[in-house]
């Protein structure tokens, strides 16, 4: 086991590392949220939890895959946050996660066949934050805060992190932003949570994330 792996389970879910600055950041992204129910913009809401769902069942796969090959997750976040939550997820992360779907969402021009450059805009804003998220992702491993073990997910290889990791969610949310039908939107990012939230209890309890 490498030594990063080992100080993820050092402070995993340790509150010995605990800063205030959560605290206001927390409290921002629950303005954020605020300031959109007050418009009801539902579909940017929902469009906002799919894509926060998305990532916190990727995070719960990968603590399970650390937990079976017993070597490391396929990213880690072994140091320099308020609290590690799972092996590659840390308060921080996931307050900006719980907002990304907003940011990139209201990128989009209302009109749905709208191109940018002559690329449906879709795609293109797609694209452009999958870009710019993987870039972000290479930038804190070289400053060691994001680690990759694995040579086939690491700067050198960042296809899958763009391709899975973010351009698939991106254009996900945003299929799930252009849908008409409000109570199908709103089943299917139910759905996305309420399996989260099972897997999430179900894992903690074994001892697997």
């Amino acid at each position: 086991m490498p030594e990063t792996s080992r100080q993820i389970l050092d402070i995993l879910r340790s509150g010995e590392n605990f800063q205030w600055y959560v605290i206001p950041l927390l409290a921002f992204v629950i303005y954020v949220y605020a300031v959109e129910v007050e418009k009801k913009n539902w579909s940017l809401i929902l469009a906002a939890l799919a894509f926060w769902g998305i990532d916190w069942f990727n995070e719960i796969w990968n603590g399970v895959f650390f937990h079976f090959n017993g070597y490391a997750p396929l990213w880690g976040t072994p140091s320099g946050s308020a609290l590690v939550i799972l092996a590659g997820l840390n308060i921080e992360v996931m307050l900006m996660f719980s907002i990304s779907g907003f940011i990139w969402t209201k990128f989009l021009p209302a009109d749905k066949k709208a191109k940018i450059f002559g690329v449906n805009s879709r795609w293109f804003v797609a694209f452009f934050a999958s870009l710019l998220s993987a870039a972000i992702e290479v930038l804190l491993n070289q400053f060691n805060v994001l680690i990759w073990e694995y040579a086939w997910w690491d700067a050198n290889s960042p296809w899958l992190m763009f391709l899975y990791g973010y351009l698939l969610p991106f254009l996900f949310i945003f299929w799930l932003y252009d849908l008409d039908d409000m109570k199908k939107k709103t089943k299917i990012v139910s759905g996305i949570w309420i399996f989260d939230i099972m897997a999430l209890s179900l894992f903690l309890a074994l001892g697997w994330i």
